[in-house]
């Protein structure tokens, strides 16, 4: 630890839990250029940059390359430790080391930031390595602070939309996708609502699934008693609570435990989990007080061709929608969307007209969405995360993991571990297409060193 005399500039204690870190603190001379300034403040930046692309949701090897990168500019030396919600580094100079250790009071997902903090980290060298100390912090204010795109109610219908579309890809039709759309919304908007009061994850978790279930039994309700419309169709109630999928952290945690981020790859998955099982309990609770039951969808009678071109317009509105719910901009959300319809597309057709396993399927759909990502990276500069991610959540088996949860809590053991066991067959199959694609697309992420 640096033992220099404190700095003189005087703040209020944070009276937060997770203390928030005021970071002027750090700049002893704020109005000295960044590169003359001392270890301490120059680590700061670091620091800082660090952890608010970790509040971002991106994963472990990203937020170290980022931090690497400006440590050079800065002539330091990095070291760091990363987990889901905390970083643990040291900077060292020819004289001099400082290590810190910062944490974040929640986790999330904001593609927008994430990408104005990589184009900050890219030009770091052109545009603000010879700025002072206070100049840089109060850009890196202003992307702190960087509003979100959309309110609860937008984000709300992003969720209605992407989940719908996504009921239809697992076989619902319109009805279970009309009432998917209203439970998800709703869902979505209450659990974006309860977000701004800062309400601890579980519980706003909890509430959103609980509500779109719910809501998915109203609208159905009104359906029978306006239209007769018949009772099987109460299996859609599963596509309203799939806005719910931690695909950021699932994707995150095998990526880096690939590159042996251990810590951060084990904290992130026992998140995912904790997601995953909070959310099919809550919906299973729900779903023994209305009496639904998760049946097989009624047959559509589509004809192939037919199936193939509604998917790919399904298959895009589910991931534009949760794109959106990640506070991607309208290009990128596009973006991501066509990359999405083209490899969901891709896979559901194998499934369906070869003998490919599904996990199989899962991990051909994944490689494509990979190297479509990786090349819009090189042209755009999107991150490959921000539209990876949301092209396959969509491939991920909310339906398989929920009914495997449903049939366990009925203690039928033995259905519920084969559909588990096929859940996390596609699962682990669609980090290691993505995987595969950045290892022949990325020189960097090929090697360690």
């Amino acid at each position: 630890m640096d033992n220099q005399k404190p700095s003189k500039f005087t703040y209020t204690v944070s009276q937060h839990h997770h203390m928030t870190i005021p970071w002027k603190s750090f700049a002893q001379d704020e109005d000295q250029h960044v590169k003359a300034a001392h270890v301490k403040a120059r680590a700061s930046i670091v620091g800082r940059i660090g952890i608010q692309m970790l509040s971002c949701g991106t994963g472990a090897w990203r937020v170290r390359d980022a931090m690497n990168t400006v440590a050079r500019e800065l002539n330091l030396t990095c070291s760091a430790d990363i987990g889901l919600t905390s970083i643990n580094y040291t900077c060292f100079d020819a004289g001099h080391s400082y290590s810190q250790v910062l944490a974040l009071p929640n986790t999330g997902v904001n593609t927008d930031k994430l990408y104005t903090l990589e184009q900050f980290v890219k030009r770091f060298h052109t545009d603000y390595a010879d700025l002072t100390v206070r100049q840089i912090h109060q850009k890196l204010d202003e992307i702190q602070n960087r509003p979100g795109h959309y309110s609860p109610a937008i984000r709300g219908l992003a969720a209605a939309l992407a989940c719908a579309g996504f009921i239809f890809l697992l076989g619902g039709g319109w009805i279970e996708m009309l009432c998917t759309f209203v439970g998800a919304g709703l869902g979505n908007w209450t659990r974006g609502a309860i977000g701004k009061h800062r309400v601890t994850t579980i519980a706003g978790l909890a509430v959103g699934v609980a509500v779109a279930g719910l809501g998915y039994f109203l609208a159905f309700k009104l359906l029978q008693i306006g239209f007769h419309v018949p009772g099987h169709h109460e299996a859609g109630y599963i596509g309203a609570m799939l806005f719910v999928i931690p695909g950021f952290p699932f994707i995150t945690s095998f990526l880096d435990i690939s590159k042996l981020d251990m810590r951060s790859g084990l904290e992130r998955l026992t998140y995912a989990l904790m997601i995953t099982i909070v959310a099919t309990l809550v919906g299973w609770l729900v779903a023994l007080g209305v009496h639904f039951r998760p049946e097989d969808f009624a047959p559509l009678g589509l004809s192939s061709l037919t199936l193939l071109l509604l998917r790919l317009p399904a298959s895009f509105a589910g991931v534009y929608g949760f794109s959106m719910m990640f506070n991607s901009s309208q290009k990128m959300a596009i973006t991501a969307g066509v990359i999405g319809a083209i490899a969901n597309t891709l896979r559901l057709e194998l499934t369906q007209l070869t003998s490919l396993p599904p996990a199989a399927a899962a991990f051909c759909g994944a490689l494509v969405a990979g190297l479509l990502a990786s090349a819009i990276n090189r042209y755009n500069g999107y991150p490959r995360i921000s539209l990876t991610v949301p092209s396959i959540v969509i491939m991920v088996p909310g339906l398989y993991i929920y009914r495997g949860i449903y049939a366990i809590g009925l203690n039928n053991i033995g259905t519920g571990a084969l559909w588990l066991t096929r859940a996390s067959l596609m699962i682990m199959f669609l980090p290691l297409g993505l995987f595969v694609a950045r290892f022949l697309m990325d020189k960097k992420w090929r090697h360690f060193d």
